[in-house]
């Protein structure tokens, strides 16, 4: 039995984090990256977005206040990624993390994006991408995507 394909129309709205400390959380979202403040419960929630959204990134210290990052080696998020609109606007967030102090776990050209890798206060896995436009992806042979995993030029990046 084959079962017919999403509707395409889908997204992925939002995601929710379990954080240990709310002031700090909200420091890097909206401090560092810039995500706006858009309603928050006092000390246990907050809810941050870009561009009039209700809500991209959830904040909660419901289950988790004061906690630690769960140990390698067990399940859970591997990382969450957001989605710059052009190859500037990522730069900036470069030079936002830059100007933090924040280091960079990794930063890849993957052919089909360019994408930053990094670590948020509580160790969540955050992307911060841009797309590349899709009649730029590389393809194989037969027209199928073939993304690959090459360093990111940096400086380049920070020359936008």
């Amino acid at each position: 039995m084959s079962v017919p394909p999403i509707d395409p129309r889908v997204r992925i709205g939002h995601v929710h984090l379990k954080v240990a400390d709310l002031d700090r959380a909200l420091g890097f979202y909206q401090g560092v990256l810039g995500f706006e403040l858009t309603q928050r419960y006092g000390r246990d929630a907050a809810f941050v977005a870009a561009g009039g959204y209700h809500h991209h990134i959830g904040l909660n210290v419901w289950e988790s206040r004061g906690g630690s990052p769960p140990p390698r080696g067990t399940t859970g998020l591997y990382h969450l990624a957001i989605l710059y609109p052009t190859r500037a606007a990522l730069a900036d967030a470069l030079r936002r993390l830059m100007d933090a102090g924040i280091p960079l776990e990794g930063a890849s050209d993957h052919g089909v994006s360019e994408a930053l890798y990094l670590r948020d206060p509580d160790g969540n896995g955050v992307e911060l991408y841009r797309d590349r436009p899709p009649e730029e992806w590389p393809r194989d042979g037969e027209g199928n995507i073939a993304m690959t995993t090459r360093p990111l030029d940096v400086e380049g990046l920070l020359r936008e």
